[in-house]
């Protein structure tokens, strides 16, 4: 059974194409730029060369239509027919409290996510783009769609609640939601297969690093808290986002430098992290490039992101009363040693301890703590595509 996963932006879409009797990818591409001059698809299966594709696509249903007629080239493809693809699922960003689970995409389930909109207005008005056209292309082809947000949908109150009003949350829906749920999903999982455990019996603290950044407590193989909230603006410091910060500073900004909302907003989304305080870029290569040339501000806004993911996975071991593994993951939690090596550094007192040696990896699953650590560290590299396909076949079946 091959399951066809997609994730649309707003002018680009991602997409695998797995079967699932082996979780292999018989393909993966990229669509850029649709509705915008220079279209591209890239398409990439293994023990081939990288296909390119540029073609003017003036809408998501073009691009969807390309990826189908790629994955069905004579040369290119690796299917015969679209009767092979036997369900697609789709990645979509916000699930509200209603959905705390994966589901089969319905006429109400469309109508839910357009409600959602509200709550996510960068994000879920693509993913509906994206099911509209699959269904217009693949009518017969069973739908499912995958929330980043279900899986923190196992919070208690006492982690989701703001301390406003209660009636802005029961009327408003304003709590905590939380994001990139997908991935701290899959690292979970995939960590207590390889500790050999049971995951209702451990406490894991989850990185998900990279230009978006996220930390979890999961406990029993459940999210009971984590860093994003509201929107994915809270938390971390990222690329572009500025993560935590005094709610205060935003009417004094508004009244002090006659900023208007937008151009808060604006900031604080695109303007602020570790691109704000370097002045550089809100890529941490081009960052730590700079740092090691000797660029002040660069080295400082490494300073704070690595302050903060070690303060979130001190506040969550305290939130899980002790902690079994810290695990890394996403691109940068991943690929950078330096990175993990500056947030694990002296948390010996917690029973954290590295090992160097080990930790001089990229990209590759494996233990980095010492023999000694009471607590295991461990690089996991994420795997939201099969984690989506994983759902939507359990659903399809």
């Amino acid at each position: 059974m091959n399951v066809l996963v997609i994730n649309c932006g707003s002018s680009s879409l991602k997409y695998q194409l797995i079967d699932m009797t082996n979780e292999n990818a018989l393909a993966t591409g990229l669509v850029e730029r649709i509705a915008i001059e220079g279209s591209k698809l890239t398409q990439k299966v293994e023990g081939r060369e990288k296909y390119v594709l540029t073609a003017p696509m003036k809408s998501h249903k073009e691009a969807i239509a390309h990826v189908i007629e790629t994955l069905l080239h004579e040369e290119q493809g690796v299917i015969k027919s679209s009767d092979e693809i036997s369900a697609v699922g789709h990645r979509v960003v916000h699930g509200g409290e209603k959905y705390s689970a994966s589901v089969i995409i319905t006429d109400e389930v469309m109508k839910d996510l357009e409600e959602f909109s509200a709550l996510a207005p960068l994000h879920n008005p693509p993913n509906i783009i994206g099911i509209n056209a699959c269904q217009e292309l693949m009518p017969e082809t069973p739908m499912v769609a995958v929330f980043d947000t279900a899986f923190h949908q196992t919070m208690p109150e006492k982690a989701f609640l703001y301390g406003l009003p209660y009636d802005l949350y029961k009327e408003n829906h304003i709590r905590k939601y939380g994001f990139h749920g997908t991935s701290h999903k899959y690292v979970s999982q995939r960590a207590a297969e390889i500790l050999g455990k049971d995951a209702k019996d451990l406490k894991l603290v989850t990185c998900h690093l990279g230009n978006g950044s996220s930390v979890a407590a999961v406990k029993g193989g459940l999210s009971v808290d984590t860093s994003m909230g509201f929107t994915p603006l809270e938390g971390l410091l990222m690329g572009t986002r500025c993560g935590d910060i005094d709610p205060a500073i935003i009417p004094y900004l508004m009244e002090v430098k006659g900023y208007s909302y937008d151009e808060v907003n604006n900031i604080m989304n695109k303007k602020s992290g570790v691109l704000g305080i370097s002045g550089v870029s809100s890529d941490f290569r081009d960052i730590e490039g700079a740092a090691a040339a000797g660029n002040e501000r660069a080295q400082l806004a490494l300073d704070v992101f690595h302050y903060r993911v070690k303060k979130y996975i001190g506040y969550f071991m305290a939130a899980l009363n002790g902690v079994d593994a810290v695990i890394f993951t996403a691109g940068l939690g991943e690929n950078a040693a330096e990175t993990r090596e500056e947030i694990i550094k002296d948390m010996e007192w917690f029973g954290i301890e590295l090992d160097r040696e080990k930790n001089k990896v990229r990209g590759q699953e494996r233990i980095i703590s010492t023999e000694n650590s009471k607590v295991k560290i461990i690089i996991i590299p994420t795997n939201e595509e099969v984690m989506i396909a994983r759902d939507t076949l359990s659903l399809v079946k």
